[in-house]
Formats: structure tokens, C-alpha cells, sequence
């Protein structure tokens, strides 16, 4: 059973944050923490905006909850470094966390470990990329995925910019990691509004969520399809990337560039122009969304732990 989440469920705060460190942890004004249970939330990288935005809306929601539950926040430095996100699952457990929230870096590397959690009696949520459905049922697990749909999201981008192309039209798309659930959604939503509109995809490359990358791959793209109309990258951080390469290339206002995660840095460009839309999941909440169901689990007020879709919209600039 699927649940469905307003935004206006849980307020949170929104703060900036720009630590790259690998953990932090929340504190708490009460003298007694041993009572309150332990929720670790683990992420993907802090240097993308999208999670340091995640990362300070759960402490912001742990300083308003302070007497129910007692917060450790980490981070991997990069994306690909699953070694170190495994490395954080069994550092959580060994720390006595009750409960974990978990961003996985790869959809089927973290799910030995997390399993080796839930064995330890450690209650699992996972958030924001879901893990993979087969490996779950080789490992004889089930850990409740909380997140939007992100093929619907996607294909909300890809419709919204295919309003704007004409049928026969060529764009490129700029993946995330291939192993990762989220960017296999996202390439499939923009696959899906691109077939629907006639538009010819002549590259689909994965620039691995990075925005250097995305701006190399971009550059090299329209170097060789100098006539394509449009670039659709599969986060924010690559959008960033290739509207810097659109910029050298002297394609600005030429070439189409769409994102996914809504950071404050893509609003702005599409306040300026520079980025047609991109999709909101709401990245301040998502991880309060996952902490309040591992909570539930914790404390015993359900016992039948489900998969929660939590909201995600399209965002241009009529809309910001």
C-alpha cells in the first residue's frame, strides 16, 4: 500500500548549509537523551545543495521535536563512494541508532548492509533513491521506500519543455549514475515525453550527478550535434553544468536546458532564463518525511511499514 504526503504535512524551515564534512550531529537542549530514540540519517554528497538543504531541514525538525528523538546527520564527500556510505550503516549500528534514513548512493550495493542493520533490530527507511526491488528479495528484506515518483516527475519536465520543441526537434540528455533507481526513473520520464512529443534524443550520456562533468559532456555534445534544441539533465547540479557549456558555446537562448531538485541556485536561472524548469520533491522535507515514518516504527504506532509517495512538482517561472 502507497500513502500520499502533502507538502503541508510537516512544516519545515528552510536554512542554507554549506558543510562538506562527513558527520554532524543535532543537539539537543534536554538533559535526558538515553530515553529519546536515535534516528541517523545517511546521504549522498553535502556538496550537492540538494542535500545540505535535506540535511538542515531534518536538524531543523529535530530542534522543534527535541524531546522525541535525538538526530545524527552524515554525508559522503562524493556520490560514488559507496565504500564509505557502507562504512556509515555499520558506524550508525555500532553507535546504537534505533533507526535509519538512509539516501543510498547505488540501489543494490547498500542493501547487504542495511540488512545486517535491520537484523540488529535497527528500523530502515529509505529515502530519496529507491533501492532495488530484486536484490531486497534476494536479501529476504523489505525496507519501506519514502520518496516521489520520480518518472512522473521527469516526465513533467520533459512535457512541460516538449510544448516548446517541435516534433523532429533533437535534444540530449545528461544521466545520473546508472546503478542508482532515481536516475533509471528520470531518464525514463524524459524518454517517455520526448517519444510522445516525436523528439529525437541523438545523446544520453550519465555525468554522474556532477557538475563538471555535465559541463564537459554538455560541451562535447554540442560540438557534435550543433543542432540540438535542447539539453534535459537528470539534476539540478548537471543542469548548472549545461547552461555553463550552452554560455561558451555561444548557444544561450538557442539551446533548452531542464533540471530536477528545484536548489536555490537553479531558481534563480530560471528567473533569468537561463533554465526553462525543473522538478521540486521538496528536498527540505524529504528527509522529515522519512524520520516521521521510522518514528512510527520505533514507537510502535504501526507495525505494517509501507511505501510513502511524497509530493513532486513542476517549477518554471510562472510558477516560482
Amino acid at each position: 500500500m502507497r500513502h500520499f504526503l502533502l507538502p503541508i504535512l510537516f512544516a519545515v524551515a528552510v536554512a542554507g548549509c554549506s558543510s562538506k564534512s562527513d558527520t554532524s550531529t543535532a543537539q539537543s537542549n534536554s538533559a535526558d537523551t538515553n530515553e529519546r530514540p536515535k534516528v541517523a540519517l545517511i546521504m549522498k554528497s553535502l556538496a550537492n545543495e540538494f542535500f545540505s538543504t535535506m540535511a538542515e531541514g531534518a536538524k531543523t525538525h529535530q530542534s522543534q521535536h527535541a524531546d522525541e528523538y535525538e538526530l545524527i546527520v552524515n554525508g559522503i564527500k562524493d556520490e560514488r563512494d559507496l565504500s564509505r556510505q557502507v562504512a556509515l550503516v555499520d558506524e550508525m549500528v555500532a553507535a546504537g541508532a534505533d533507526a535509519i534514513v538512509i539516501a543510498p548512493a547505488d540501489s543494490k550495493a547498500l542493501v547487504p548492509s542495511l540488512r545486517k542493520a535491520i537484523n540488529k533490530g535497527v528500523v530502515v527507511i529509505n529515502i530519496d533513491n529507491q533501492l532495488d526491488a530484486e536484490v531486497l528479495a534476494s536479501e529476504g528484506v523489505t525496507i519501506p521506500f519514502v520518496g516521489p515518483d520520480n518518472k512522473a516527475g521527469a516526465k513533467q519536465v520533459g512535457d512541460y519543455l516538449a510544448g516548446k520543441l517541435a516534433a523532429g526537434d533533437k535534444v540530449a540528455i545528461l544521466e545520473g549514475i546508472r546503478t542508482s533507481f532515481n536516475a533509471q526513473q528520470r531518464l525514463a520520464g524524459f524518454e517517455a515525453s520526448m517519444k510522445a512529443a516525436g523528439v529525437e534524443i541523438v545523446s544520453s550520456q550519465s555525468a554522474e550527478w556532477e557538475m563538471a562533468k555535465a559541463n564537459s559532456i554538455a560541451a562535447s555534445i554540442l560540438s557534435e550535434h550543433p543542432d540540438i534544441k535542447a539539453i534535459l539533465a537528470a539534476n539540478d547540479s548537471m543542469a548548472l553544468g549545461a547552461i555553463a557549456a550552452v554560455k561558451s558555446a555561444g548557444k544561450t537562448g538557442e539551446v533548452l536546458v531542464v533540471g530536477f531538485d528545484n536548489i536555490s541556485a537553479v531558481q534563480q536561472a530560471i528567473r533569468d532564463g537561463k533554465i526553462l524548469a525543473t522538478a521540486d520533491q521538496y528536498g527540505d522535507k524529504l528527509a522529515v518525511f522519512g524520520i516521521e515514518t521510522a518514528l512510527q516504527l520505533v514507537n510502535g504506532e504501526t507495525d505494517q511499514p509501507s511505501d510513502v509517495e511524497t509530493p513532486v512538482d513542476l517549477v518554471t517561472a510562472e510558477s516560482l
